[in-house]
């Protein structure tokens, strides 16, 4: 195998396993099996915000682990990619916390979505 398509290999294979890295798959905040669905609003919402602040770190140690073992071409591209995953994840949980409008459940849906998906 080409150097070239070894790269391409390993950059595809280090990419799915970036992307499915962590818990496995997402939960609707109203999921029966969902974390932070006791309290009150407030106290769901710091739940799913912490949630989120944890997925967030384990997201960042694969990444960083991932990249050490890839050339600069390939970091460069896991960057772009993970960049526009980042839009789209944040663009999607906007969306999902504007179908709440301005309800009180809106931050938690937001928080419990950025949770979910990264």
């Amino acid at each position: 195998m080409a150097d070239n398509a070894r790269n391409r290999v390993t950059f595809v294979v280090l990419t799915i396993l970036l992307t499915s890295a962590g818990k496995g798959v997402a939960q609707h905040m109203n999921a029966k099996d969902a974390p932070c669905q006791t309290g009150p609003n407030s106290e769901q919402t710091q739940c799913f915000i912490t949630e989120a602040q944890a997925a967030d770190r384990e997201l960042n140690l694969v990444y960083n682990k991932i990249r050490k073992i890839l050339s600069p071409v390939d970091q460069s591209k896991l960057q772009t990619a993970q960049r526009l995953w980042v839009q789209f994840r944040d663009a999607n949980c906007a969306a999902e916390r504007e179908l709440y409008g301005g309800g009180s459940a809106a931050p938690m849906a937001h928080a419990a979505c950025l949770a979910a998906d990264t």
